[in-house]
């Protein structure tokens, strides 16, 4: 977190607002752990095919725009997936641990997981405050969607706190707010996903840069890297881009956008963001070439 204040007690307080902010969506959004006091995906997750589960605004809101978005993105992000990412995820840590024995996913334990993976499997009640999924088997998981989420409504909450420059990275999520005191953007790198430098730096006023790429999280097997970004169609990694970034005024949509993105032709994915206000890409294609929409170069800036 960067804040600029002419107060240091000032900037202090909100920099511990915000973490504190922060640290209920995390609580609220994570599937793996349980805290006492607070019912939270987790908990809908053990629940699964027995009962609704009472849960506050903050799980229904995200759980309500992620189904959103996988309408938006044709399917391309769904957060019923939770059982195929999870033999997924199973398999790639195993394969850190013990690189020699790794091995990919058997393709029929992909396929039986992802016969549950419906996101009409999701059923919202607003009025009860519930939610609820109706098959055991199926299980949530909102890693594409739930960290943009909670960034822009923490923004969100900053601004209305009155805070006027600010700049937030959140882990290949960076939120603005305004600009630097001197009136000039913020500066952001986006990373380089075969050199591990920078491949260009955007300069953002308000805006959020979501980048999501292979380099972030995978394992080998025969020589092979496999990502963690697994297309619905496939069930394996997807094969079509090495890195995508996204630049929009909701970090919401840009985090959501770069995994719909990712699994999608670039003249579906190219049209999909040019119809989208307020809202650029830049890919990376697996040959190493690169296409951004109309508007990505007006962010472009040198280092």
């Amino acid at each position: 977190m960067i804040v600029y204040d002419t107060s240091e007690q000032r900037a202090n307080e909100t920099i511990e607002k915000l973490h504190t902010l922060l640290l209920e969506y995390h609580r609220r959004y994570d599937i793996f752990h349980t805290y006492e006091g607070v019912n939270n995906l987790a908990t809908v997750n053990a629940n699964a095919g027995d009962a609704p589960v009472a849960v506050d605004d903050k799980i229904l809101d995200m759980i309500e725009y992620a189904i959103s978005m996988d309408a938006l993105t044709d399917g391309r992000m769904n957060i019923a997936m939770g059982g195929v990412l999870k033999i997924w995820q199973s398999y790639r840590e195993a394969g850190l641990n013990d690189p020699e024995q790794a091995v990919l996913p058997p393709m029929d334990a992909l396929l039986a997981a992802n016969m549950h993976a419906s996101i009409s499997n999701i059923i919202l009640e607003r009025t009860a405050g519930t939610l609820y999924i109706t098959e055991a088997s199926t299980q949530l998981d909102v890693g594409a969607v739930a960290k943009g989420y909670a960034a822009q409504r923490a923004i969100a909450a900053m601004r209305e706190a009155g805070v006027t420059s600010m700049l937030l990275s959140l882990g290949g999520n960076v939120c603005s707010i305004g600009t630097r005191p001197d009136g000039t953007g913020w500066k952001v790198g986006i990373q380089n996903p075969y050199a591990g430098q920078t491949l260009c730096v955007v300069q953002v006023s308000g805006q959020s840069v979501v980048t999501s790429g292979t380099y972030e999280r995978y394992y080998t097997v025969g020589g092979k890297r496999y990502h963690h970004i697994i297309d619905p169609e496939t069930l394996m990694p997807s094969k079509r881009y090495d890195s995508v970034t996204v630049i929009s005024s909701d970090s919401a949509l840009a985090d959501a956008l770069t995994t719909g993105l990712f699994c999608m032709p670039i003249d579906e994915g190219m049209a999909l963001v040019e119809r989208l206000p307020e809202t650029e890409a830049l890919w990376v294609l697996s040959d190493g070439t690169q296409s951004m929409s109309s508007g990505f170069i007006t962010f472009l800036t040198t280092d």
